[in-house]
């Protein structure tokens, strides 16, 4: 390679990544992270469901509260007949009555109904508050892909620049009878390859600041730039697995929505069992007849005891039912629990990986190619070698896959604390105190 070549070979290069950064597409503004995870309870699609379910939840509350309300029934009743004694002709025999009734005691039905919805209220909030740690969790991810997939458009754009100058040289040199047809063909495959991968890095950049976007309930409202946090979390000390699973068991609000749901289940079968039990109702009367008669009252008010003798199959078979339903449940409960522990114990021992031996590599193959890198720069001063472009392509690279490290680490303590249903600050300061 000649003096003029290899001085214009960084010129090329920097020119080329340049013109790329200019044809970038920009799409919208700068975000932060902070400022991403706040979108987390608008009212995305995920958490409008979540909603729905615990307002269906209070309504059942609300009607299993009111099966003991007072009754008001009007009724008008229009109606002929004839005296078995006397006249022999239909006179009208009309009516308008006021009834009050209410239920004093149901022996457990309506309590146990109404226990029932409580419990199945709580097992929503707590389905919420699991929707809205995901809905974080999400909105994280999609936030480091971002950032991964603008680091890694800059790594492909560096090795492409190179290969385009590799390949615009190789013109040069079959010119000028230093190589053949055939290295040149190979140069030229290579550059294809590279600006395929990197034009694949550019549309990553956009689908994942779509998908970012979707995360963050602003569809089509894409982010340009992105804040790199700092992610002081990922220095924090990680407990032992040991003290970290009796809080999990404790605090999970997935296993509080199955365990409220189990206790809403018990007291439904308690309702349905009640069912063949009596009820005591209270009745107040008034009323107007069109045809007076001595056995009848302008007012009354009554006790009304009701049992039913015989209702067939129909409460056997409810009762049934649901303690098919209960039955799932405690399987559910139990596969829940074990998924919970199985993912608590991968959790830390990524998190222990990745502090350690993980974070480690990237801090050596980050420093080696700096090494290089300086290398190279040195060996291109001296016109000895001219592999500069590529040391700087996998400098970025050994960057990127730092960062990759941290985001994977942040976003492991986030599902942790989102399993142990609370920050791990305050099971340090608390000792793992379970409450």
């Amino acid at each position: 390679m000649n003096r003029f070549t290899s001085i214009a070979m960084p010129g090329r290069i920097a020119c080329l990544l340049l013109l790329a950064a200019v044809c970038t597409p920009a799409l919208a503004d700068t975000l932060t992270l902070k400022a991403a995870l706040a979108t987390a309870d608008s009212a995305h699609p995920d958490l409008l469901m979540a909603e729905a379910d615990r307002a269906a939840a209070a309504a059942d509350l609300d009607i299993a509260n009111s099966q003991q309300d007072t009754r008001v029934n009007l009724e008008g009743i229009l109606r002929s007949g004839r005296a078995t004694l006397g006249v022999q002709d239909f006179t009208s025999d009309n009516s308008v009555r006021l009834v009050a009734r209410k239920t004093l005691y149901d022996f457990g039905r309506s309590s146990n109904a109404e226990q029932a919805a409580e419990f199945e209220l709580k097992a929503r909030e707590a389905d919420l508050t699991t929707t809205l740690d995901q809905r974080r969790l999400d909105i994280m991810a999609r936030y480091f892909d971002v950032l991964l997939a603008d680091m890694q458009y800059t790594v492909d754009n560096e090795l492409m620049a190179v290969y385009y100058v590799n390949y615009d040289q190789g013109k040069d040199r079959l010119a000028q009878g230093e190589i053949s047809s055939v290295e040149l063909a190979k140069l030229e495959s290579s550059y294809q390859d590279i600006l395929l991968k990197r034009n694949a890095s550019a549309q990553r950049q956009r689908l994942t600041r779509a998908i970012l976007a979707n995360a963050m309930n602003r569809p089509g409202v894409l982010p340009d730039d992105l804040e790199d946090p700092k992610l002081p979390g990922n220095q924090r000390a990680l407990p032992d697995y040991q003290t970290l699973l009796p809080i999990m068991l404790h605090n999970n609000p997935r296993l509080h929505a199955q365990q409220e749901m189990l206790a809403a289940s018990q007291e439904r079968i308690s309702s349905l069992r009640a069912e063949n039990g009596p009820t005591l109702d209270a009745e107040v009367e008034a009323a107007d007849y069109s045809r007076p008669a001595t056995t009848r009252n302008s007012y009354s008010a009554g006790l009304i005891l009701s049992w039913p003798l015989y209702q067939g199959n129909r409460s056997d078979s409810r009762v049934a039912r649901e303690l098919a339903r209960f039955s799932k449940l405690q399987a559910r409960a139990e596969k829940l629990k074990m998924d919970l522990t199985q993912a608590l114990l991968e959790t830390c021992l990524d998190i222990t990986q990745l502090q350690s031996t993980a974070r480690e590599a990237a801090r050596k193959y980050t420093d080696y190619r700096d090494l290089q890198l300086e290398r190279s720069r040195g060996l291109y001063e001296l016109e000895l070698k001219s592999n500069l472009g590529t040391s700087m392509s996998e400098t970025s690279d050994a960057r990127l896959r730092a960062r990759r490290n941290e985001y994977q680490l942040a976003l492991n303590f986030a599902r942790l604390e989102a399993l142990l249903g609370k920050p791990l600050s305050e099971i340090a300061t608390t000792g793992g105190n379970l409450k």
